[in-house]
Formats: C-alpha cells, sequence, structure tokens
C-alpha cells in the first residue's frame, strides 16, 4: 500500500479543485448556461412535434441545435457532478485517516479525477475562444503545393494526412473531394471537406504556409531541402442561398477522367467536374462521387459557400478575418516550421509553441498550436 497522501498535497489538492470550480463557474457564464437550459426546453417540445418533418430544413435545424444545446449542457454537468465526486472523496479521506486506517486508494483515485476534471475544463474553455459566426460550421479545406518541387508535392500530400489524422482523433469525418496529382509524387492540391462541430473554427488557426526541411528522399545525394505547402480552409454552409445565388451563364464547367486512387469508377469516364466562377475565377472541382452529376452538384455546393463567403466578407470589410490573406508559398511567409533534420523541432511562429516530437504532429497531434493561435488572436483582438 502506498504512503498516506501528506497534508501539502492534500492542501495542493484542495486548492486546485478551488480553482477547478471557479473555471466551471466561468464556464457557466460564457456557456450561458441558464439561458441553454431554457432553450433545451422550448427545443424538446419544438422536436416532439408530429408535424416536424413536414418541413425538413426547419427539422434539421430544430434536431442539430438541440444535440449541440445537449452537448453542451452535458459537458458543463459532468464537471459539476466530477466536482462533487472530489468532495465526496476528500471526506472520505478525511474521515479514514480520522478512523486511523488511511486508504491511499482513495488518494489515487482523488488524483486520477481531479486530472481528468483539469483536461475536461481546457476542452471546456476552449469553446470561449470561438466567437466568430461560422467557427461552429463544417469547414472546406485546401493544400497547395508551393516553393520546392517534388518534395513540395510530398509535403502536400503529407499535410493532407496529418489534417485527415487531426480530423479522426477528434471524432470529425473527412470527405476528399478533389486531389490533382504531383508530376513525380504526393500531389500538387487537394480539397477536402472536415465535418464536425468547431471544425472550421478550430481549423481557421492552421490557416497559412507551412515549411518542411528534412533530407529529401527524392535528391540522389539525399541532401537537406526545404519545401513550402499552403492551407486554406471556408466555412462550409449547407445552406447558403440567402448569401450569394450563382448564374450559371457566368460558369465554365469543364468535365475530365478523374486521376488517383478512388475506386472501381475512376480513371473510366469522364466524371470528375471543375467549375470556373468567371466573374472572380474561383476555380472548384470534384471526381470523388460516382457520377458527373454527383460531382457537379457536390462542386457547385463548394463552389457556392466559397462565393459565400466571399461576399460576407467584402460586405463586412473583414476579408482578412474571414478567408485570410493568400500569402507567397515560398521564403518568409510561413506559420510553422517542421524541422525533421538536423534535429526534430516543430515550432509556431505566431505564438512560439514548439515541440520536439515531429512524427506525432505529423501524425495529426495539432491542438496546441491551434489553442495557442486561437488565445493568441482572442489576446490581441481589440
Amino acid at each position: 500500500m502506498a504512503p498516506p497522501e501528506s497534508p501539502e498535497i492534500q492542501r495542493d489538492s484542495a486548492a486546485t479543485l478551488a480553482d477547478l470550480e471557479g473555471r466551471i463557474g466561468d464556464a457557466k457564464g460564457y456557456l450561458r448556461i441558464d439561458e441553454l437550459r431554457a432553450r433545451q426546453v422550448a427545443l424538446e417540445a419544438d422536436a416532439g412535434r408530429p408535424d416536424l418533418w413536414e418541413d425538413q430544413d426547419r427539422a434539421r435545424q430544430v434536431t442539430t441545435e438541440l444535440g449541440r444545446v445537449n452537448d453542451d449542457l452535458s459537458k458543463f454537468d459532468t464537471l459539476t457532478a466530477g466536482i462533487d465526486d472530489a468532495h465526496v472523496l476528500i471526506e472520505m479521506i478525511e474521515e479514514s485517516k480520522a478512523a486511523g486506517e488511511p486508504d491511499a486508494s482513495f488518494e489515487a483515485e482523488l488524483s486520477a479525477l481531479i486530472d481528468e476534471l483539469e483536461r475536461a475544463v481546457g476542452r471546456l474553455e476552449l469553446q470561449s475562444l470561438f466567437q466568430g459566426e461560422y467557427d461552429e460550421s463544417d469547414a472546406i479545406a485546401e493544400v497547395h503545393a508551393g516553393a520546392g518541387g517534388t518534395d513540395a508535392q510530398d509535403w502536400t500530400e503529407m499535410m493532407l494526412r496529418m489534417y485527415s489524422r487531426w480530423a479522426e482523433r477528434r471524432g470529425f469525418s473527412v470527405e476528399v473531394d478533389e486531389t490533382t496529382e504531383g508530376q513525380e509524387a504526393g500531389l500538387l492540391s487537394a480539397t477536402f471537406i472536415v465535418k464536425g462541430r468547431f471544425a472550421y473554427g478550430l481549423l481557421s488557426a492552421e490557416r497559412g504556409v507551412h515549411r518542411l526541411v528534412r533530407m529529401s528522399p527524392f535528391d540522389s545525394q539525399h541532401r537537406r531541402q526545404t519545401s513550402f505547402a499552403s492551407f486554406e480552409v471556408t466555412p462550409f454552409i449547407e445552406d447558403v442561398s440567402d448569401d450569394v445565388e450563382i448564374d450559371e451563364n457566368e460558369l465554365r464547367i469543364d468535365t475530365h477522367r478523374a486521376s488517383g486512387a478512388g475506386g472501381q469508377h475512376i480513371n473510366k469516364t469522364d466524371s470528375a467536374v471543375r467549375l470556373t466562377h468567371l466573374p472572380t475565377g474561383v476555380v472548384v472541382s470534384c471526381q470523388n462521387e460516382r457520377s458527373q452529376h454527383q460531382n457537379k452538384a457536390r462542386a457547385m455546393q463548394i463552389l457556392t459557400a466559397k462565393l459565400a463567403d466571399r461576399a460576407r466578407a467584402e460586405r463586412a470589410a473583414e476579408m482578412n478575418a474571414l478567408a485570410g490573406e493568400r500569402t507567397d508559398n515560398a521564403w518568409g511567409s510561413q506559420i510553422r516550421s517542421y524541422v525533421m533534420a538536423p534535429y526534430q523541432l516543430v515550432k509556431d511562429l505566431r505564438t512560439n509553441v514548439e515541440t520536439g516530437n515531429v512524427e506525432a504532429v505529423l501524425d495529426g497531434d495539432l491542438d496546441q498550436f491551434m489553442e495557442a493561435e486561437l488565445q493568441r488572436r482572442r489576446s490581441s483582438a481589440p
């Protein structure tokens, strides 16, 4: 049996618990818990109406909002219940010691519970950083190869995998809509949709140029190579009819044979679709649906979302905040460096957050970088 917890450690646990209670009290304010409970009652009444699905758009709005309200309330109630459990454990520890029979298992359980509560509160506090109108939305993400030749194209494919793995870690889904293969290896570009609550808010922190330094596997002399790839993101809104209307006479529609892996139907028909919006020059491609009609429908959906994003930004004069400044995909414009040789380091140049575990980052461990950038934006906001 482990030795009894010292009075100092007990005081530390009590202080940590008091701090957590304060942070949960703050969360009750910024999550508007009292308002959410009232909203939950109203939404449950709407969801229970027998005629709800006669208006499918309205029904989806009600069920989606109810799911998010239930999620926020469940997280908050789980935390308050955890605080209550911690107080009970403290009482049990004190009673066992007063009886002369200290039980170290209570202390171990308390320590584990406090650690979990700290992690959960941290996840909840992240929501306070999402204040943009579209932060809760799904995201249309794009990666593009920049300077660095074949290495940059390979880096672009690595980034697609990195963000896909990050999404999987968070329980988000990823749909790859279009990929353009590189000349020798990797990808020139890829477009993919990340679906999950706060997908856009989180991924907006990744917008910019990413720099990779490594010993090139494509160099016969295995020399160190620096390559660049950019990441762009737009909120994906299912219904943006109120924001933008597309005249098909202003579209150039090209069809071509899809390239890359994609199932038995791919590379056999001219099913891939590329849309060019002539007034703005915005280009969207889709190749991964099973028919030309489906690819055109998905490409129209993405194009509409992009144009809506552009229109909102222009109206609000906040293009840099919502759509981000486009920067040169090369030296001097990167937001983060991933160094694999001569040493191991990933460093964000905006926040100075860094880690030596490059492989973990490339495997999707990106949360620390995203959260730090969201915190930086919050602190620098007027």
